[in-house]
Parts: structure tokens; C-alpha cells; sequence
């Protein structure tokens, strides 16, 4: 089975080598302090410090796997293929809730760097994938968890940093 490939923009790649260098680095320095600490206290049979150090191995080398597995199948969203007439990936769009009139930004990525707290919605979203490819002034019907949404586009832009001519 091929593995899926996974698309980022610069901003996220960037992001994902930074967390990868730091738990390899840093973060594995803590635990192995926190294991020959927990080793001090002698039997490690029933040692719940060593038990939550030990764990906390093993979730960063699941990690660290992960990550170096995305990078591996990875591919960067260029600046020239960001649309600034159409929601594509790597685009920035204002949305208007029609019901509320509350009005929300959100630069459209690929699922490993979603953060909608962060105004990063993926592409795959039930949300991102109803945007793509829609146009300004458009309204969209949105099926989610909450219910039916309805989305009017106000602005589509290139986010900040990318000044694409081309399209």
C-alpha cells in the first residue's frame, strides 16, 4: 500500500523539521534525565516516575517517527499554484456565517498542519473541502458535526509572506 502523500506549505515544513530537531534534541535529554532519575530510586518494579518516563519515550519516538514519516512523504504547496481568484491550497479566505454575520479568516492547508484555533483549516475539513475551488462572492452549504452552515466568501488573498503574480 503506498503511502499517503502529505502536502505543506513552507510555513509548515519549516515547523515540522523545528519540532523534529527539538524532541530528538532536547526533549530526549529530558527524558533520559528523567529515567536515570527514576532509576536512582532503586526498584523500578513498582517506580511510577520510571513508568511515566518510560512512556514518555515511547511517545516521543512515535513522534519523531511520525514526523520524519510526513516529511518523508511530503510535498510543498508552491506560491505559484495559490490562487488569489479561487479557495485553493495554501490560500487565505474570509468567510461571512450568513445566519451570525461573524466573519472568520483561514488560511487553507493540508490535515497535518490544521489548527483552526490558529486560523489554519484543512483542505479536507468538511468546511476547507466545500471552499476549494469557490470564487468570491459565492455562498456555500456546509454539512457538519454542529449542523448545516452557510458561508458567504468575502475575500480571497494570498497569505502574508507570498507574493504570487502569476494568478
Amino acid at each position: 500500500m503506498a503511502e499517503k502523500a502529505y502536502e505543506l506549505t513552507y510555513n509548515g515544513l519549516n515547523e515540522l523539521h523545528a519540532e523534529l530537531e527539538d524532541r530528538k534534541t532536547r526533549v530526549a535529554a529530558e527524558i533520559a534525565e528523567r529515567l536515570k532519575r527514576a532509576r536512582e530510586f532503586g526498584d523500578i518494579s513498582e517506580n511510577s516516575e520510571f513508568e511515566e518516563a518510560t512512556q514518555a519515550k515511547a511517545d516521543n519516538e512515535i513522534r519523531i517517527h511520525e514526523i520524519e514519516r510526513i516529511l518523508k512523504n511530503s510535498t510543498v504547496i508552491e506560491e505559484k499554484g495559490i490562487s488569489k481568484t479561487r479557495v485553493s491550497l495554501g490560500g487565505q479566505v474570509r468567510v461571512r456565517d450568513v445566519e451570525t454575520g461573524d466573519e472568520e479568516t483561514y488560511l487553507i492547508v493540508g490535515a497535518q498542519e490544521e489548527d483552526v484555533f490558529s486560523g489554519k483549516l484543512s483542505n479536507e475539513s468538511p468546511v476547507g473541502s466545500t471552499l476549494i475551488g469557490k470564487q468570491k462572492g459565492q455562498v456555500v452549504e456546509v454539512k457538519t458535526p454542529a449542523g448545516m452552515l452557510k458561508y458567504e466568501i468575502m475575500d480571497i488573498s494570498l497569505p502574508k509572506g507570498v507574493h504570487n503574480n502569476d494568478k
